[in-house]
């Protein structure tokens, strides 16, 4: 039985503003056949050993902390500034109209170590590149940059065009 992820995404036309065509998740989480095949795509796609899961928040926390858990690595989550409660490390990035920062705590990854970054979507890579910073600047060696669902936007792969990246569906 071949197994379609498509199905478990639903679209939310015009959410959170007009024009955009949100892809929501959570059918996908809420349905346990779904949530394990999904998994099982997802870790087929990485290539070799990783230390730590990095997920980016709060969509990419979901499918990090089981890659994590399968792949017997640590989890650290990059959560939006100010909600880490320890030292961390700070990266701004540009979003359509103004700015947002993410954050990592300085002790989350040490020097060296290999590194997997989780999120639910790629769109223009701010974030993605965001995250990618933090890791690198606490030392770590990113081996992949995992995604659900790329939406296809040129920028996202140039930015990113220097790391291995995966992702299972893409809507242009």
């Amino acid at each position: 039985m071949s197994f379609n992820i498509n199905k478990y995404i639903r679209e939310i036309k015009d959410f959170p503003k007009p024009g955009i065509n949100f892809k929501d998740i959570t059918p996908l989480l809420a349905d346990k056949y779904a949530l394990q095949k999904t998994t099982e795509q997802l870790l087929a796609s990485i290539p070799s050993q990783v230390d730590k899961v990095a997920g980016i928040e709060v969509r990419g926390f979901f499918f990090a902390t089981l890659l994590a858990e399968h792949l017997n690595a640590g989890f650290v989550p990059i959560r939006k500034a100010g909600k880490l409660p320890y030292k961390t490390y700070t990266e701004t990035y540009q979003l359509e109209y103004g700015t947002d920062s993410l954050s990592m705590h300085v002790d989350a990854i040490k020097p060296g170590e290999k590194v997997l970054i989780h999120d639910d979507v790629l769109a223009t890579g701010g974030t993605a590149s965001a995250a990618v910073k933090l890791v690198e600047k606490a030392g770590g060696e990113i081996v992949q940059l995992s995604f659900l669902i790329d939406l296809g936007f040129p920028e996202a792969h140039e930015k990113l065009k220097d790391y291995n990246i995966s992702w299972l569906l893409t809507y242009l």
